[in-house]
C-alpha cells in the first residue's frame, strides 16, 4: 500500500506528482475537489485494514490477483464500471463511505528519490485542487505550512501508518496460506446460465476453519480475526453491486431486472 515514488511511476489515479513547497506553491491555495473524474472508470480501489469495519456495509473488500496482493474496495463488477461514481466523477451516494485513497487524492506523501529516508508531501498538479485561486485555504503561512497544510499531511501520514498495518495484514495471510482464488457467481432472474466474476482472491473458509487452536488464538489477539469476517462478510455485497450496475444500465446484455436469484462467493 505504500505510494510509489513519483520518479518510479505512479499509483491509481495520479498523472503527476510534484512536491509542496513553500517555493513554488507559498502563494497558492488548495479547495477541495468537487469531483473525481479519473475515478468514474475504475471498479476497485485500494482498501486499508483500518477501514474493513466501515467499508464491508458498502463494497464487496477482495484481494488482487498475483504474488503481492492488496485489499480492495469492489465498486464495480467490470473494468472501466463504478456504480458509486458517476460519469463527471460526482459520489452517488452522498452518505455512503468513500475509501481513504479517494478522499486522500490529489496528495500522498512519496520518497523524492531512491536515496531518501523521509516521505515528502506531494501533490498532483493535474488535479486543479492547488493553485493562484481567490478562494481555498492557504498552503502556507510565509515559508511555514498552513493549518490546512498540516491537516493534509496528518491525513496522508495516516493512511501511510494504516498502510503499514495492512502489508502486515497480508504477511500473515500469505504465510497462513488462507488466500485462495476467488469466483463469484451471480444467477438474475430468467438467464439461464449465473455470471461467473474470477480474477480476484479471497479467504479460503475451508482453510480458516481447519486452522489449529493456537494458530486462531494467535490472530484473535492479533486482531486479525474481525478483518477476516469483515472481508467474508462483505461478499455478498455482490450481488448489490451487480444489481446497482442493472440499474444503472451498465449491467450484463439481456439483464434489465432487478431481480436476484443467487449469488454464491
Amino acid at each position: 500500500m505504500a505510494s510509489a515514488a513519483p520518479n518510479t511511476g505512479l499509483p491509481l489515479l495520479y498523472t503527476q506528482l510534484e512536491p509542496v513547497s513553500s517555493q513554488q506553491h507559498g502563494t497558492m491555495k488548495v479547495r477541495g475537489l468537487q469531483a473525481l473524474p479519473a475515478a468514474a472508470n475504475v471498479h476497485a480501489i485500494p482498501l486499508t485494514v483500518d477501514e474493513f469495519a466501515l467499508a464491508q456495509r458498502h463494497y464487496p473488500i477482495i484481494f488482487s490477483a498475483g504474488e503481492d496482493p492488496v485489499p480492495l474496495a469492489l465498486m464495480g463488477l467490470n473494468e472501466g464500471v463504478n456504480t458509486f461514481i458517476d460519469a463527471e466523477g460526482q459520489p452517488i451516494d452522498r452518505q455512503g463511505y468513500l475509501p481513504a485513497y479517494l478522499r486522500r487524492y490529489p496528495f500522498l506523501l512519496a520518497r523524492l528519490n531512491s536515496e531518501a529516508d523521509e516521505l515528502s508531501l506531494c501533490v498532483d498538479p493535474t488535479s486543479g485542487a492547488v493553485g493562484d485561486f481567490e478562494d481555498g485555504q492557504p498552503l502556507f503561512d510565509g515559508d511555514q505550512p498552513s493549518d490546512a497544510t498540516k491537516a493534509i499531511l496528518q491525513f496522508c501520514e495516516q493512511f501511510e501508518e494504516a498502510g503499514q498495518r495492512t502489508g502486515l495484514f497480508m504477511a500473515e495471510l500469505k504465510k497462513a496460506g488462507l488466500l485462495m482464488d476467488g469466483e463469484v457467481a451471480i444467477q438474475p432472474e430468467g438467464v439461464e446460465q449465473p455470471f461467473i466474476y474470477r480474477g480476484f482472491q479471497m479467504v479460503d473458509e475451508e482453510k480458516l476453519r481447519e486452522l489449529r487452536g493456537d494458530e486462531l488464538r494467535k490472530m484473535n489477539q492479533n486482531g486479525l480475526l474481525p478483518l477476516l469476517f469483515a472481508h467474508l462478510f462483505s461478499l455478498s455485497q455482490t450481488r448489490e453491486i451487480f444489481a446497482r450496475q442493472v440499474e444503472q444500465g451498465k449491467g450484463p446484455a439481456g439483464v434489465s431486472g432487478p431481480a436476484l436469484q443467487s449469488a454464491e462467493a
